[in-house]
């Protein structure tokens, strides 16, 4: 993506930012020269990014913290939408359903079992883990990417499904990705 000013800027990430931290794309910019950001590698300028915010009242600070500076990363060219900051690339695909966020997990381990596309994808066995913020199930995928699948609580006492794969080689596999964890879902919540 090529640099440019924030009206010119097609990066959807830079509206979210201004809003959420209170303050302009060009105001972030200004902070980013001064700490001569376009020199520093992605968890530097996380930092940076993080002691500015915190004491603001932005919250959930981490991930808006990751959030300036994936937007400001994605600005100058350094990387595109899905791009992780190692170069491999991460997509996911999110729904809300009707279940709650224990009966959504033990759905998606009876589905992921039977379903093709996914147990073709997994290399292992699913290991599940949860708190009361979340309930993850993880593996590694037969290419060596990673895949989690959690199922994270809404106010009203249902759950949302996020399907994650990360370490994926390249935008065209991430596209492919996207669009095989959207069809599994999709079938996941036709059940």
């Amino acid at each position: 993506m090529a640099a440019g000013n924030a009206r010119t800027n097609p990066n959807a990430r830079i509206k979210p930012v201004e809003r959420a931290t209170n303050r302009s794309w060009d105001e972030w910019l200004l902070f980013m020269d001064g700490i001569g950001a376009k020199d520093l590698d992605h968890k530097q300028i996380a930092l940076k990014v993080y002691y500015e915010l915190e004491g603001t009242g932005v919250e959930p600070l981490g991930w808006w913290t990751q959030a300036v500076t994936v937007a400001y990363e994605q600005f100058i060219g350094r990387r595109i939408p899905g791009q992780r900051p190692d170069g491999t690339f991460q997509m996911s695909v999110s729904k809300s359903t009707r279940l709650g966020m224990r009966e959504l997990m033990d759905a998606w381990t009876r589905f992921a079992a039977q379903d093709d596309f996914v147990s073709g994808l997994i290399a292992g066995d699913p290991k599940i883990s949860g708190t009361e913020r979340r309930i993850t199930w993880r593996t590694k995928a037969g290419d060596g990417s990673s895949v989690i699948v959690t199922s994270e609580p809404k106010a009203n006492g249902t759950a949302s499904i996020v399907a994650t794969q990360i370490g994926l080689p390249g935008p065209e596999q991430n596209d492919e990705a996207r669009a095989n964890w959207a069809a599994a879902v999709a079938r996941f919540l036709s059940r």
